[in-house]
């Protein structure tokens, strides 16, 4: 049996400082094996840095995963430059890019490949290699290491798009979690197969904004469609989302819970 908490975007140094008050309590609670997070927001809302990966490795994080933001801090490349780096960026990007797309790691005896990619609809600006079939490279590398415990970070717009991988991928991966819309759905469940899914994990940021960041900016934005530089609070309401299963020996899910906790920073 395999215990897992995977820590939705974490946003900015008020994200951080959320998920270090409120992460030491859920592991006494769920005693988890591993501890997944996605970091492309960790250093103000952009990127991430060696500090703020080693911050959150303090506070109790395993691992983390990425998304279509990753590059915008250029230290990324130098973290990636490091073979045991706890850090992922999407496999669908093109070849030759730093990093790796998928990680093997132990959690306790249990060996677990962890797996990231980038949705592609809505995503104008990318042009991302297909998902799916790099979800199918990786998979096909699993079974050659006889790996059975595979967890998915699917960084997507579009929810018809993680749902339909979730189901093509049922039976065939372990926990397909959705990241970057920075809001949990509450549509958590166990495939037919035994896929654990969800659409979105949701944020760990500030709450009272527009998704992790101060509204004024984000309603300028919108009212005269001119560019603005939105900026994350240094103190506030605070939400931390994230996501508890349990997977069996086999690499099927038996439970799969949102977890939620309000905090003032």
């Amino acid at each position: 049996m395999l215990k897992i908490i995977f820590l939705g975007d974490i946003v900015g140094k008020i994200g951080r400082k959320a998920v270090k008050h409120v992460l030491p309590k859920w592991k006494e609670l769920y005693e988890p094996d591993l501890v997944i997070a996605n970091a492309e927001n960790l250093a103000h809302g952009k990127g991430v840095t060696e500090n703020t990966l080693n911050e959150m490795l303090e506070a109790g994080v395993d691992f983390f995963t990425s998304g279509n933001h990753i590059w915008e801090n250029t230290q990324v490349e130098e973290i990636f430059k490091k073979d045991k780096a706890s850090l992922i960026r999407p496999a669908n990007y093109p070849a030759g890019l730093p990093g790796h797309g998928f990680k093997i790691v132990k959690a306790g005896k249990t060996k677990v490949l962890i797996a990231n990619l980038n949705g592609r609809v809505f995503f104008f600006k990318e042009n991302f290699d297909c998902p799916f079939r790099a979800m199918e490279k990786i998979i096909a590398e699993a079974k050659k290491k006889k790996i059975k415990h595979i967890i998915v970070d699917l960084h997507a717009e579009a929810t018809s798009e993680k749902t339909t991988m979730g189901r093509y991928f049922d039976g065939q991966i372990s926990l397909l979690i959705g990241t970057h819309t920075h809001i949990p759905t509450s549509d958590e469940q166990i495939l037919p197969k035994g896929t654990g899914y969800i659409t979105d994990a949701g944020m760990s940021g500030y709450k009272d904004g527009s998704l992790g960041v101060a509204l004024p900016e984000v309603i300028e934005q919108f009212l005269y469609q001119t560019p603005q530089r939105f900026e994350l609070p240094e103190e506030g309401n605070c939400v931390v989302n994230a996501v508890f299963a349990i997977i069996d020996e086999k690499g099927r899910c038996e439970k799969i819970e949102r977890l939620i906790k309000e905090i003032e920073i």
